[in-house]
């Protein structure tokens, strides 16, 4: 906030079009930037399903147009704006990546350096490690798995990023108790994910919530079958009510791992059309196209 007037001035020095801000804490700063830059057109992009503030309703007036990731965020969005100036554009991603990659070498390579056996079930999630994204009734969930499926491997890649590091603590913790370290894997930021989507077996998402939910999507972009709880945005992008679990059910998460892991031909057929609808409806060129048609529009 103390450096929005600052931004505004470089706003109109530059001659700048267009501002996008796409982090509620940087809705209002660039607000004000933008107002006293005068000429410049704001948007801005929401990106989870919370709602925002009533007061957004007067401090944000100036907002020329909101982009929503998913229709859920859409509803919450129009409580505040107009709904002409309110646009659904979902997330995309570059499928191109994955033409640069061998994937079954990267999936075999990831086993190996992680002590992980070549043919044993592995189940992976992704995410930043707090309560909302349900990593702990996913490891609930995986004491029930390796019941029935007792080679099971689980990899929980995400950083804590709380200041005490807490609840990363309670989750390996919570391993040490069931007498699981063995089999999970913990990893933080990773910068390429792809060998280890390569080496899953099965993606879990055990959000909380979930607007849009982009690791979602990047399993689906690598041809991986997802199981995940009924969040919005899972909904929206699995689709499919078989690959789904109620939130905060980590035995019904248990039984929906334990079927597909059992049943190879679903599982693999599950990831094949979840491949197929990420590279239909999110691709990259599509939301760059969409947000950049939405700017010549907002300029008109």
């Amino acid at each position: 906030m103390f450096s929005a007037k600052k931004i505004g001035r470089f706003i109109e020095k530059q001659r700048i079009d267009v501002v996008h801000a796409h982090v509620a804490r940087d809705y209002l700063a660039a607000s004000i930037a933008v107002r006293s830059a005068k000429n410049a057109k704001l948007i801005l992009t929401r990106h989870v399903v919370f709602p925002l503030k009533p007061f957004h309703r007067f401090a944000l007036r100036n907002v020329d147009a909101a982009i929503a990731v998913s229709p859920r965020v859409r509803e919450q969005l129009e409580k505040i704006f107009p709904v002409e100036k309110v646009h659904l554009i979902h997330n995309g991603i570059d499928f191109a990546n994955e033409q640069h990659i061998d994937s079954t070498l990267a999936g075999r390579e990831f086993r190996e350096f992680h002590g992980i056996p070549r043919d044993a079930p592995l189940v992976a999630t992704l995410g930043e490690l707090k309560l909302l994204k349900g990593q702990r009734d996913l490891v609930l969930a995986a004491n029930e798995v390796v019941k029935r499926v007792p080679d099971c491997r689980f990899v929980v890649a995400g950083k804590d990023n709380s200041l005490d590091k807490r609840f990363r603590r309670e989750l390996k913790r919570l391993v040490r108790v069931f007498g699981h370290e063995d089999k999970f894997v913990w990893l933080d930021w990773l910068d390429d994910i792809r060998p280890l989507l390569s080496a899953t077996d099965l993606f879990v998402s055990p959000s909380h919530s979930e607007s849009f939910g982009l690791a979602i999507l990047d399993a689906m972009a690598a041809g991986k079958p997802v199981v995940a709880t009924e969040t919005d945005g899972a909904k929206e992008l699995v689709g499919d009510q078989n690959a789904l679990v109620p939130i905060k059910d980590p035995l019904a998460l248990a039984e929906k791992v334990i079927w597909f892991l059992e049943n190879d031909e679903v599982r693999q057929d599950l990831g094949k059309r979840l491949q197929a609808a990420a590279r239909t409806k999110f691709g990259l060129t599509r939301m760059v196209d969409s947000t950049e048609a939405l700017y010549k529009a907002v300029l008109k």
